[in-house]
């Protein structure tokens, strides 16, 4: 099990001691499970070219997600083509920044 905090550990003993109730309504549940059916529903394989930049990027981010990267992959196109995917004002890190000089680099080398 990966380090929890105390608020997480006070939450999970009281889960497993029967303590947490629902506060859902059985017509919120059924259209939470529909909702998800709908989403976990996957029956078309696509092949795409990334470059290799990209491609280890996404390998990176799903790591530091903990999900599989054709999971991550599958999650952005569907957030993307439902409108809920939303850009965030670009922060520049020292990962982004070695990130644009390799895509620069490997641009000129070409």
């Amino acid at each position: 099990m990966s380090k929890v905090d105390a608020y997480e550990l006070e939450v999970l003993t009281a889960f497993e001691k029967g303590k947490l109730k629902s506060i859902a309504t059985k017509r919120e549940l059924e259209k939470l499970k529909a909702a998800a059916r709908a989403t976990a529903i996957k029956d078309r394989r696509v092949n795409i070219r990334l470059s290799s930049i990209d491609l280890s990027d996404i390998q990176v981010k799903a790591l530091e997600e903990g999900v599989p990267y054709q999971t991550l992959i599958a999650s952005v196109l569907h957030k993307y083509v439902t409108g809920r995917l939303s850009e965030k004002s670009q922060r520049i890190t020292g990962r982004s920044t070695r990130t644009s000089r390799k895509r620069a680099a490997g641009e000129r080398g070409r």
